[in-house]
């Protein structure tokens, strides 16, 4: 699950789109001008270097001055979240690199990571993005033909978990969970591009905002997993689930994906893994986490995979520790699978059985990935 932190989000495309932002760059450190923004975050202040700036590719710059860890989020209008930065340690200087086009947006910081944040209102201006490398436009466009065919593929699989549910058949239920979840996992590098289908379908008890209903996977999860029974209400989430889902399918061809949202969500979804997910909190009834692993690196990877033909020329020792961590990370994943590598039906140990020194190497090798990952966004715009 991509946590969804800011209330009011809305499925209606927004015509002026900002492309996702997620790192942070070291203030002053790569020069000055109108295409770099530098964002100082504190414990009670969001101070932005400019208010406006020209459409087109952009450097973010984020610098935590204060005594709390802080997240920094770029908004649209209507709330929807264009982008994040998770775990913004005091002190802490990152680089980023955006696509932005046209219009108003918001920036907001949020010390302690709770709350609606401290906002500042900006606006890109000019007609067009920069230029790019049409490879890249191929690029997107494969990534979301990948994407509809994860959302395709998951309406059956979740029909038929749906249908066990209803039937009241709890072996049957819990067989068929992981399985339903395994292509919204390889899409959540760009969840965020699907408004409010995350916090619908994939929230966790711990995640809901003020007055929203526990709804969706994890729901059912608790039902058949903790609760050990399915009633009336579960029989009724499950319709949900399924509508919610097939809203999903027809949003993928006008979601805002662009190459630098691929990049820097695939980032950010393995950041969510190695603070989040390696601790068990995302399937905490089911102890289905690895198959959400091994969904999300995958996914990550598919996206790596169609921006690494530009990356290596702009950066070919980044594409060479890419390699090599994506690897490294799948081989580890597959040390805990009990069906074979590569096989269409995903059988992990389930992630009770995964001893504390298991999961400490299966974090630091997300870790390892997660670093070099944050720079794919600046290669695959680099001039």
């Amino acid at each position: 699950m991509r946590a969804v932190r800011f209330s009011a989000l809305t499925a209606v495309a927004t015509a002026a789109t900002l492309a996702a932002v997620t790192g942070c760059t070291e203030k002053g450190s790569s020069g000055s001008g109108d295409r770099v923004i530098e964002v100082t975050a504190t414990d009670d202040k969001c101070e932005v270097s400019k208010k406006e700036f020209p459409a087109g590719h952009v450097e973010l710059a984020i610098e935590n001055k204060g005594s709390k860890v802080t997240e920094v989020y770029v908004l649209f209008p209507d709330d929807r979240i264009v982008t994040e930065r998770e775990n913004i340690g005091p002190g802490t200087k990152q680089r980023v690199t955006a696509e932005v086009k046209a219009g108003d947006y918001t920036i907001a910081c949020k010390p302690g990571m709770k709350g609606n944040g401290i906002r500042q209102d900006v606006k890109a201006t000019g007609g067009t993005v920069a230029k790019r490398d049409p490879r890249l436009d191929k690029a997107v466009a494969s990534y979301r033909a990948y994407v509809q065919t994860q959302a395709d593929e998951t309406l059956p699989l979740a029909e038929t978990f749906a249908k066990a549910v209803k039937d009241g058949d709890m072996e049957a239920a819990k067989k068929a969970y992981a399985p339903s979840r395994i292509g919204w996992e390889r899409t959540e590098p760009v969840a965020e591009s699907f408004g409010d289908i995350d916090p619908k379908v994939d929230v966790r008890a711990d995640g809901l905002e003020a007055g929203q209903e526990f709804t969706g996977w994890h729901r059912l999860e608790k039902a058949l997993w903790q609760d050990k029974k399915i009633g009336t209400a579960e029989k009724t989430l499950t319709d949900q689930l399924i509508t919610d889902l097939k809203d999903w399918q027809k949003r993928v061809g006008k979601a805002e994906i662009t190459p630098t949202s691929m990049a820097n969500g695939a980032k950010e979804l393995l950041d969510e893994v190695a603070t989040g997910k390696v601790t068990g909190e995302e399937e905490r009834y089911s102890h289905t986490d690895l198959v959400d692993f091994k969904a999300n690196v995958e996914g990550a990877e598919k996206s790596y995979e169609l921006l690494k033909p530009v990356a290596k020329e702009n950066d070919a020792a980044l594409v060479t520790e890419l390699d090599k961590q994506f690897a490294a990370l799948n081989t580890l994943l597959d040390k805990f699978r009990a069906d074979e590598p590569n096989a269409t039906q995903y059988d992990f140990t389930s992630y009770d059985k995964v001893s504390k020194a298991d999961q400490k190497e299966l974090s630091d090798a997300v870790n390892a990935l997660a670093e070099p990952l944050s720079k794919l966004a600046a290669a695959v715009v680099a001039k």
